[in-house]
Parts: C-alpha cells; structure tokens; sequence
C-alpha cells in the first residue's frame, strides 16, 4: 500500500475512532447539566461544565483532523468563488480578539485596493483567523500588530503578500528568506497545520521570514486573479 494512502486511511480511522467516545461523553455531561431531577450541586456543576467543554474542544480538535484527512486525501474540493482577499482579511481581523485584554490590538494596513482571488471564503476566513490568533499570542507586551497586504510586484503574476508582525519589523519580514512556519503551538489544536493546507491548496504558500524573532512573524502569499 502506497504510503500517502495508508497515511490518510490511518487519519480517518483515528477520527472514526475519536469522534465516537467524544460524542457519547458529551451527550452525558450534556444530559446531566440539563438533569432537573437530581440537581447537582455548585461545585459539582462546575465540574461537569468544566468537564463538557473540554470534551467540546476534544470533538473541535477531532472535526480539524478530519478536514486535514479528508484534504491531505483529495476527497474534498476547495470552493472557487471570486471574492477580494483583503476585504477578507478586514474583516477577519475584526472578528479577532485574542489579546485585546492584553492591551494588543491587530490592525490591517494596505488593504484599500481590490485583490481579487478565486478560492473557499469560508475555509480561508477561518486559516486566517487562526493564523492572527497565533501570533497575537507571542506579543508579550501591549500595542499593535500589523497585518500588511501588498501586492507583490516580484513576480511575473499578479500575488498577494500578507505579512502579519509587529509594525517595525513587516519591512523586514517582507525582504527576507523564508523558513518554515512553526505549527506546533500550543492552545490552538490543529488550526495551524489545517491553515496551512488551506492556503497551499489556493496555490499559495505560509511561512516564517528567517530574521530574529521569525517565530513571532507569519508572512502568506497567494495567486490572484487577472
């Protein structure tokens, strides 16, 4: 058996076999927190809600890798709907608020001419959600984070650069070599491995820029339309 495949086929049995347990546990706890007939008491019931919204996160989690299988598989398409990727990009990050308690703030610049790209608005609103959250986590101190959309003109094609960092380092970021964007970040279960084949399947690409401090810096690029 081919590798790829037996790959995806242990993917999908692992959601299967996830997805099942965590879904029973979930209609219990549910069960008891709407149980009138023995009620439980407060700190019991923080426990159980504590509890169910764990399990929640675990069937969160399972539903991501089930996406991931089903697209490291082929078995499902990307949308190709024509839209303005950074009218997409505004409005995501109005919807991001991770850190605002923390005094940090996303801001997009450059995005007032159109660029247009046919692809999945659904699918890329939500990698780009997750890709903000992340890096909005690494900011230690309070201010803005800039969300730069260019349009490069390195290119022989029309592409897009989105540059996500702290506002003095974009410049930075923009100019140098690529190295891989770190997935592996806590709290955000498999939204950034997901991200990325988000982004990769629009023909496009995610990644780190290889200066100090890269980790806190994602830099997308994707194909617009003619």
């Amino acid at each position: 058996m081919p590798r790829d495949e037996s790959y995806s086929q242990l993917l999908s049995l692992a959601v299967h076999e996830f997805r099942t347990p965590a879904s029973v546990v979930g209609g219990y706890l549910r069960m008891l927190q709407r149980d009138t007939d023995a009620p439980l008491s407060e700190r019991q019931r923080r426990m159980v809600d504590e509890a169910e919204r764990s399990c929640q996160r675990l069937v969160a989690i399972v539903a991501e890798l089930s996406d991931i299988a089903k697209l490291d598989a082929g078995t499902v398409g990307l949308a190709r709907q024509p839209l303005n990727l950074f009218a997409l990009i505004t409005e995501v990050a109005g919807t991001v608020h991770e850190s605002q308690d923390r005094g940090i703030r996303l801001q997009v610049n450059g995005a007032s001419g159109p660029a247009p790209l046919e692809g999945d608005a659904p699918r890329l609103k939500a990698a780009f959600a997750a890709i903000f959250r992340a890096i909005l986590r690494e900011r230690a101190s309070e201010g803005v984070v800039a969300v730069e959309c260019r349009i490069d003109d390195r290119h022989p094609s029309r592409q897009s650069t989105v540059v996500t960092a702290d506002a003095e380092r974009v410049q930075a970021a923009y100019e140098a070599a690529a190295v891989p964007f770190d997935e592996k970040r806590g709290g955000l279960g498999l939204a950034l491995p997901l991200a990325r084949r988000i982004i990769e399947g629009h023909g496009g690409r995610l990644w780190s820029p290889d200066v100090e401090g890269g980790r806190g810096i994602a830099v997308i690029s994707l194909p617009l339309s003619e």
